[in-house]
C-alpha cells in the first residue's frame, strides 16, 4: 500500500520533470494523473486496495467538511439565541483506535470541529477526554463520534 503511494508520488515528480514545472499545483495535477494511470492498470498490478483506501480517505475528508459546516451552524445558533442555556461538559470517549496516528487524527478532527475540543488522552491511550460546549446527552455525543469520525478513520487507515 505504501509502495503504491510512493509510486504515485514518483509519477507526480516525473510529470513535474516532463513539464519543467514543480509548482504545487502542477505536482498535484501530476499526482491526479498518476492516480488515473494506476487506476487504468489496477487489476494487472493489484492496486484495487489502494483505490479503496483513497476513496475512504476522501469520504473521511467530505465527512469532516460536512460536520464542520453543521457544527459551525449549531454554534452560530447557540450564540444568536437571546438566552443561552448550555450544558457544557467533558466527556470520556472510549477509544477504539489505538495507533498514535489514528488517535492524533481523531483528536484533531474533534478539535477542529466548532463546539468541541480534545483535552487529553489517558496514559493507557484508551480514553480521549473531549470538552463540548453543549452536551445534553453525553452518550449520544460519544455514539456520534464513534459512528462518525472514528469509524471513518478505521476504514481509511486499516
Amino acid at each position: 500500500m505504501t509502495s503504491l503511494f510512493l509510486i504515485n508520488i514518483l509519477l507526480a515528480l516525473a510529470w513535474g520533470a516532463v513539464t519543467g514545472n514543480f509548482s504545487e499545483l502542477n505536482l498535484a495535477f501530476g499526482f491526479v494523473l498518476g492516480l488515473g494511470a494506476l487506476y487504468l492498470i489496477r487489476e494487472q498490478v493489484g492496486t484495487t486496495a489502494y483505490f479503496k483506501r483513497v476513496q475512504q480517505g476522501l469520504q473521511l475528508a467530505f465527512m469532516f467538511v460536512h460536520e464542520l459546516i453543521l457544527s459551525a451552524w449549531r454554534v452560530a445558533m447557540i450564540v444568536l439565541r437571546p438566552k443561552i442555556e448550555l450544558q457544557p461538559g467533558i466527556i470520556a470517549f472510549p477509544l477504539t483506535v489505538d495507533r498514535d496516528f489514528e488517535i492524533t487524527m481523531l483528536a484533531n478532527l474533534i478539535t477542529l470541529t466548532p463546539g468541541t475540543l480534545s483535552v487529553d488522552v489517558s496514559e493507557d491511550r484508551k480514553t480521549l477526554y473531549v470538552h463540548c460546549i453543549d452536551v445534553p446527552d453525553p452518550q449520544a455525543t460519544i455514539d456520534d463520534i464513534k459512528n462518525g469520525f472514528e469509524r471513518k478513520i478505521l476504514e481509511a487507515f486499516r
